[in-house]
């Protein structure tokens, strides 16, 4: 919940979907550090919805929401960051259920938020060899497109799930107009908060592809919708373009170091 003060506020948010062999040593983690955990289900099957339900039961500062059928990453974390706002939190940090992110970095992408408020702080991921070489490299198209739709080297790596948001511009964003619903929300909305001029942190952390771990990633589906945001965005850069330029010229810092 918000402190005394009302000032700086984060909770964890998870977007879940059938993770349910994972989720628990997630969440513990996250409490481990002290966050309040706010997790949306995506339409699980009934035996992740029963682990769920036993975490928001016994398990002190969770909260479960719940979408009636699988409906897309984007569309859970979107209700997820709003009803992280409406609860009164200033910050949500977005981690992955699938056990692929570093929760020992948790306290540092916390006091990156605490210097850096106004920050999007993201996630530049250190692979190890569990990496598929396929995904490593087919990374490269979308960092090349993000960084010609913000103009800017600002953002590392826009497809990195783990990040922290400052909730009162993503929510502006969302607001303004609604993101993806599915793996594309990502990196869309990324872009969109650099339009906005919010500054970017990179913050390296270490990420695993966990032996027979569950992805959902649909490769002819999700890089067909991948291409269409990508033009989509190219598009949407090109009026904003003397913006963008002008924050330069300006001295505006895309990037915190």
């Amino acid at each position: 919940m918000p402190d005394a003060h009302g000032c700086f506020a984060p909770c964890a948010l998870i977007p879940i979907y059938n993770h349910g062999s994972t989720i628990v040593r997630t969440v513990q983690a996250l409490r481990a550090h002290g966050l309040p955990v706010l997790i949306v289900d995506d339409g699980s099957d009934a035996a992740t919805r029963e682990i769920l339900d036993a975490l928001a039961r016994d398990t002190d500062e969770v909260l479960l929401l719940r979408l009636p059928h699988n409906q897309g990453k984007g569309r859970a974390l979107g209700l997820g960051l709003r009803a992280a706002h409406e609860a009164g939190h200033s910050h949500a940090l977005q981690i992955d259920a699938d056990g692929q992110h570093d929760t020992d970095d948790v306290p540092r992408f916390i006091a990156a938020a605490r210097t850096h408020p106004r920050a999007l702080i993201c996630g530049a991921p250190i692979y190890d060899a569990s990496v598929p070489r396929a995904r490593l490299y087919g990374r490269y198209v979308t960092h090349v497109c993000v960084w010609l739709e913000t103009l800017s080297l600002a953002i590392r790596d826009s497809m990195c799930g783990y990040r922290l948001y400052p909730l009162d511009a993503v929510c502006a964003e969302i607001a303004h107009k609604p993101p993806p619903a599915r793996m594309d929300f990502d990196t869309e909305i990324a872009v969109r908060l650099v339009w906005r001029g919010l500054p970017v942190l990179n913050l390296p952390t270490r990420v695993i592809y966990p032996a027979n771990g569950l992805s959902h990633f649909r490769m002819f589906r999700d890089n067909l919708r991948i291409s269409a945001m990508h033009t989509r965005l190219l598009l949407g850069m090109l009026p904003r373009a003397p913006r963008l330029l002008w924050r330069r010229l300006r001295g505006e810092p895309a990037c915190v170091a």
